[in-house]
């Protein structure tokens, strides 16, 4: 019984108190201005777990901290928390670098983009090319993705490991709205200008105009012509000026360097066509049939420039300080030339090949370097150089050697010339042949017992075959 009258009596009081503090609140409420707080977000712990407390309708007294009116926060809705994932924490985003380029290549010119930012790429689609001093090499997406940013420039010098590009994994893009956001709207139109600037914009162009009749005019000075002795140079407007690319600052060094370091010396002779292109003419077809690609001229010459150098071996060798280095192998470089400069692919261990093979490799260097695809390693090293420049037109030529080779052979271009042939004058298909050499350490004799093999093994073929 004592027990139930104490309960009332709490109850009672409590209940009074209550009452009392609503009396309070709505007096306190109408005698101060209340602010409305829509939206506004708090963080409550319970245990371990963060919720987000949307407060849709509170107040706060004015003329007192926030902290003094926490008491009058009605909270009517409690919603839970909508997260989003940025990159830099979930790692949706990946960097683009410049990769490994070769063993002699420290850095490179960041020559052109392939894609733009927001542009979707594929994993290890090509998304920029660097140019270096001998081949131009991607930079390929490591992830599919969007592009997001560029973080370099055409034009910067870039080393392996330089980030290029950043790409987000995420295929909805980078950005992303809260449910709770509204997106972002277009910006509004610029206001247009009072009458009164409208006004004073009109009246402007007449000020213009009026200036220069105020102005006394002043007489041109007489132009003075050039005398006859002065040269008439061009406008500076119908010159361009355009940087040099590294592959051609490359080549341009190197071709100086040869001829700073060599005795350079060269030596010609002339080479009847006769026998090779009438072997070529007469198996061509049976040749593409069994082996899948056309007999060519060049292989001819690559099998008699092995001939030759087997019988001069200090042709295939070169200077090394105060020593000779001799080669046991065989790796001929043959000339490209490419659009975007001079490319020396070699054709590996010459001395094993037979005319198929050299054709089949001289087609499949010749192609990647014509597209670009061509690596560090197929153009490394070379112990001879053979450079076609008949293919152009060139009639005769001296050929540079290629550092830190010996000696280069030159062919040119195929022409019907009267040639005595049996005590007659015929006409004969002849091409003039060249060899430029060191020759700090190949001497004439080497170099013409050298052009009188290739001379040989050209007007004869069949030499080959019997190794004589």
């Amino acid at each position: 019984m004592i027990w139930s009258i104490v309960r009332r009596k709490v109850a009672c009081t409590a209940s009074s108190s209550s009452k009392s503090f609503e009396r309070i609140r709505s007096a306190a409420a109408l005698s101060h201005p209340r602010t409305y707080v829509e939206n506004e977000s708090l963080y409550l712990k319970r245990g371990s777990e963060l919720t987000r407390n949307v407060l849709n309708r509170g107040w706060s007294d004015n003329s007192r901290p926030l902290r003094n009116d926490v008491t009058y926060i009605r909270i009517n809705n409690i919603t839970t928390v909508w997260s989003r994932s940025f990159s830099s924490d979930s790692g949706e985003l990946v960097e683009a670098v410049v990769p490994f380029m070769g063993e002699s290549i420290t850095d490179g010119t960041l020559a052109t983009f392939l894609k733009k930012p927001g542009d979707h790429v594929d994993i290890d689609e090509p998304i920029a090319q660097v140019e270096t001093d001998k081949v131009t090499i991607d930079v390929a997406s490591p992830e599919s993705g969007i592009i997001k940013e560029f973080v370099a420039k055409e034009g910067d010098t870039v080393e392996p490991g330089t980030k290029v590009a950043i790409i987000s994994k995420s295929s909805e893009g980078v950005t992303h709205v809260a449910p709770s956001e509204k997106p972002p709207s277009k910006p509004a139109p610029e206001p247009s200008p009072a009458p009164a600037e409208k006004k004073a914009d009109k009246q402007m162009p007449k000020a213009e105009t009026t200036l220069p009749k105020d102005k006394p005019k002043v007489p041109s000075p007489p132009t003075s012509r050039p005398s006859a002795s002065e040269p008439q140079l061009p406008p500076k407007e119908r010159e361009r000026r355009v940087p040099m690319t590294r592959l051609r600052k490359r080549v341009a060094t190197r071709l100086k360097d040869s001829q700073n370091t060599f005795a350079l010396l060269t030596t010609f002779n002339d080479v009847d066509m006769t026998n090779l292109m009438k072997l070529r003419s007469e198996y061509k077809d049976a040749f593409l049939e069994k082996h899948g690609v056309k007999l060519g001229l060049m292989s001819g010459f690559v099998k008699a420039a092995v001939s030759g150098l087997q019988n001069q071996p200090i042709i295939n060798a070169v200077i090394d300080g105060d020593d000779i280095i001799y080669r046991d192998y065989i790796d001929i470089s043959i000339a490209v030339g490419t659009s975007k400069g001079l490319v020396v692919p070699v054709i590996r261990n010459a001395e094993k090949m037979n005319f198929a093979d050299i054709e089949k490799e001289i087609n499949s260097l010749a192609k990647k370097a014509t597209d670009g695809s061509i690596s560090i390693d197929e153009m490394a090293g070379g112990s001879f150089t053979i450079s076609n420049g008949g293919v152009y037109g060139s009639l005769l030529s001296t050929p540079i050697i290629n550092p830190p080779q010996s000696a280069i052979l030159g062919m040119h271009s195929i022409v019907n010339r009267p040639m005595v042939v049996g005590g007659q004058i015929v006409s004969r298909p002849m091409m003039y042949i060249a060899l430029t050499y060191d020759h700090r350490l190949i001497d004439g004799r080497e170099a013409v017992f050298f052009l009188r093999r290739i001379k040989d093994v050209i007007e004869d073929p069949r030499r080959l075959l019997l190794d004589i």
